[in-house]
C-alpha cells in the first residue's frame, strides 16, 4: 500500500493550496481518508476526513470554512484545498487511510488509520 501526498509549496498568506493523495495497493473505495498535520515539536493533528462514499466530511475547527476535502474514487485520489491561508497553517500535511467508521469523533484518532503517507511541506508566508 502506498499514499503519496503532494501539492505542498510556498504561499503568501490569504493564498490557496491544493493538496493531492494518490493511493496504490489497496480498494481506495472502501477506506476512509483523513488529512493530518505537524509542526516540528508537536503532535500530528486531525484536519480533515471524508468518508469512503464521501457522503460525510469532517473537519478541525481550524480548517472549517476554509478547507475543503474531496475525493475521486475513480483516481484514487483524496484531495484537501486549502484556502484564505494563515501563518498557522504552516506544516507538513499527511493523508491517511482507514476502513473504520464509528461514533464519536473516531476520525480525528491517529489510531484508527491503518495507512499513512509520506507528508507534503506547505509553507504559508505572512
Amino acid at each position: 500500500v502506498q499514499l503519496q501526498a503532494f501539492g505542498g509549496g510556498l504561499v503568501q498568506a490569504g493564498g490557496s493550496l491544493r493538496l493531492s493523495c494518490a493511493a496504490s495497493g489497496l480498494t481506495f473505495s472502501s477506506y476512509g481518508m483523513g488529512w493530518f498535520r505537524q509542526t516540528p515539536g508537536k503532535e500530528r493533528q486531525f484536519v480533515a476526513f471524508i468518508k469512503w462514499s464521501g457522503s460525510s466530511t469532517y473537519y478541525a475547527d481550524s480548517a472549517k470554512g476554509r478547507f475543503t476535502i474531496s475525493r475521486d474514487n475513480a483516481k484514487n485520489t483524496v484531495y484537501l484545498q486549502m484556502n484564505t491561508l494563515k501563518s498557522e497553517d504552516t506544516a507538513v500535511y499527511y493523508c491517511a487511510a482507514t476502513t473504520y467508521f464509528g461514533g464519536g469523533s473516531f476520525y480525528s484518532s491517529r489510531g484508527v488509520y491503518e495507512y499513512w503517507g509520506q507528508g507534503t511541506l506547505v509553507t504559508v508566508s505572512s
